[in-house]
């Protein structure tokens, strides 16, 4: 028991070295990349940035300023290129994504909702106020008339009567109804 114990606190001691030792190696490589960033940003700053010096009399004073104006308007039509570059370039990616979907033949179909509307409102929102239908479904409807109802009449078959039409015989009797 006490061999066990002593193994597993010895492997315990040596993942706490090596991860000690491995935070030491990262806080080694932080500050390496730290003092390499800083390098590179003296360099870029040093090459695109010379240091200014501020002359004495007035006319290299307004020199200096015609200097800088033009590398402002140098970099502002550089600027303005590239954003109607990248705008072409999103026109043209739009494009492309509608000419793919038009190929694919996969619209996007809105989602719809179900609208409770008679019909009369319906052929009112299609042809406008313009024109007034009234349209009565019951019209169109066949008319039944009472004759056709008072032939059909019962027969009694056994302990059973059934109804059924004048021209029938009785299902089950053979009894003709008149």
């Amino acid at each position: 028991m006490s061999q066990c114990k002593k193994r597993n606190r010895a492997i315990t001691a040596r993942r706490q070295h090596l991860k000690s030792v491995m935070l030491q190696i990262a806080a080694t490589e932080q500050e390496k990349e730290k003092s390499r960033r800083e390098a590179e940003k003296q360099n870029y700053l040093s090459e695109h940035c010379p240091p200014l010096h501020i002359p004495g009399s007035m006319s290299e004073v307004q020199e200096l300023c015609k200097q800088l104006h033009a590398k402002i308007d140098a970099a502002e039509e550089e600027k303005y290129d590239m954003e109607v570059r990248v705008q072409k370039t999103s026109k043209e990616l739009e494009d492309m994504n509608q000419k793919l979907f038009d190929l694919r033949g996969k619209f996007k179909r809105p989602p719809l909702r179900r609208v409770r509307m008679s019909a009369d409102a319906m052929l009112k929102a299609l042809l406008g106020s313009k024109h007034k239908v009234c349209m009565d479904l019951r019209a169109n409807l066949k008319q039944v008339k009472k004759e056709d109802t008072e032939k059909v009449r019962t027969c009694r078959v056994g302990d059973v009567e059934r109804r059924t039409s004048s021209r029938k015989f009785c299902m089950e009797g053979g009894k003709k109804m008149i």
